[in-house]
């Protein structure tokens, strides 16, 4: 065994506390990763209610009631997210409508301009509610967004029926 150098790992279960020790200097130092924690949920309203839309054109949405904003990669004055480091990350959205027979309610998830998913929904009466998320490998400097839908209606009051939020899942 002479010249050969052994490294062990040891796998603990959720069952198990045991202390051990930790790794060398020198080990942390191969592999550490820098890691920020990136996650941020917003809502459209800050105070009162507001019907907006119908547009002829796709719009973009900005949610500017932040409930959290860890990382600060959310801009509640534009509405954009933008990614700091390469990794996979995940979005949800939740778009409220009033519910009417000339408008439905809804909005798409947008990654650097170019359409990911849609939530939509349209019922000639009372209030409508949709939903969708996707997770996506973004680029440092990837950006996404919300657009409402052409057409459409979203209602919201303090009771933040429409939600966008996202977080990193891990870096690449």
């Amino acid at each position: 065994f002479e010249n050969h150098c052994f490294i062990g790992f040891v796998i603990l279960s959720q069952y198990h506390s045991i202390p051990v020790p930790g790794p060398s200097a020198a080990v942390k130092g191969l592999f550490s990763l820098k890691v920020r924690q990136v996650a941020f949920s917003a809502a459209l309203l800050v105070s009162g209610s507001e019907t907006i839309g119908p547009f002829n054109t796709h719009t973009n949405l900005i949610f500017k009631n932040v409930f959290e904003n860890i990382g600060n990669a959310y801009n509640p004055q534009t509405g954009l997210f933008t990614a700091p480091v390469r990794g996979a990350y995940h979005f949800e959205f939740y778009i409220y409508g009033p519910g009417e027979t000339s408008h439905g309610s809804g909005a798409a998830l947008m990654k650097n301009g170019q359409q990911i998913c849609i939530a939509y929904e349209h019922q000639t009466s009372h209030g409508v509610k949709s939903a969708n998320g996707a997770t996506l490998l973004l680029e440092v400097g990837d950006v996404v967004f919300l657009r409402q839908w052409v057409n459409s209606k979203i209602s919201d009051s303090t009771n933040n029926h429409n939600t966008f939020s996202g977080h990193l899942l891990f870096t690449m």
